[in-house]
């Protein structure tokens, strides 16, 4: 690190308790200097003497750096790659096995857009099975309880569905006036709750008890951390999976989980990885 981001890392942590040396150099450096422009402070030793003593800046400065953002159906390939072979195969393996329910985790899932999303094609997936239909639960965590709680009403404007399809606009959102909200029956199918991905002492949400998830999303996350957080956040996930189990990621992150021996590739183009399953395990 520079010697201004050593200095604003230790200010951080000694004047007001928060560790920001997890975070990746170059977005901190750009985060700084975002918070030089809004705070009309141009030099950097004098924006250190300004840190030092106002709180209301070192709060400004841990909000700039915690990214939030969910978006319905983000990614077409990664949507239509799991509506046609991923979600079909973990179902197909649950049915042949005996095993009745599947088991989502949606890590840093923000206001809860991914989360709803993959309750929709899971809801439509199993909804021909009968009364003897597998079933599927999503743990949704984040860091903020803010968003959760926004998570929790699922209420989203115009702009925030347009990814939708129509149908499923129509069978699993009410209109608000000029807003939508999922429907009671979707949110019963998620878990909101608050989890920190750099938590050492838990490896997965506390109210899945037990992890063993079919299926992880954790996008647009780790690109924001540095090397041996990434990792560590990898090895976390990998840890909750089930053998063969799922992990999806953003566009900007295939290479990092490449170069993760938890992990392969299922389909080049994609930011969709099976995790490596011992040889002689079934």
């Amino acid at each position: 690190m520079t010697k201004t981001l050593d200095r604003v890392v230790g200010i951080m942590e000694r004047a007001h308790g928060r560790d920001i040396s997890v975070y990746d150099e170059v977005f901190l450096q750009k985060t700084l200097e975002k918070r030089l422009v809004a705070t009309g402070i141009g030099n950097p030793s004098a924006y250190g003497e300004y840190l030092l003593v106002n709180g209301s800046e070192a709060e400004a400065l841990s909000c700039s750096l915690s990214i939030s953002y969910s978006e319905f159906f983000r990614n077409q390939l990664t949507c239509a790659l799991l509506e046609q072979l991923i979600l079909p195969g973990i179902l197909a393996t649950k049915e042949k096995k005996g095993r009745g329910e599947i088991r989502v985790w949606s890590a840093g899932c923000a206001s809860g857009q991914e989360a709803y999303s993959v309750a929709i094609l899971l809801d439509e997936l199993v909804a021909d099975r009968g009364k003897h239909a597998v079933t599927f639960r999503i743990f949704a965590t984040d860091r903020s309880e803010h968003e959760l709680e926004s998570a929790r009403q699922g209420v989203y404007d115009f702009a925030a569905v347009r990814n939708v399809r129509h149908k499923h606009l129509q069978k699993y959102f009410t209109a608000r006036g000029d807003a939508f909200q999922v429907v009671d029956r979707l949110k019963k199918q998620v878990d909101f709750s608050v989890h920190d991905m750099l938590d050492e002492r838990l490896s997965c949400p506390s109210e899945s008890i037990y992890g063993d998830f079919d299926l992880v999303f954790c996008g647009n996350l780790l690109f924001y951390y540095r090397p041996e957080v990434r990792h560590f956040i990898l090895n976390k996930i990998c840890h909750c999976l089930t053998p063969g189990g799922y992990l999806v990621t953003g566009e900007a992150e295939k290479e990092i989980v490449t170069r993760h021996e938890c992990f392969r590739g299922i389909v080049p183009p994609s930011a969709i990885f099976q995790k490596n399953v011992p040889r002689g395990t079934t």
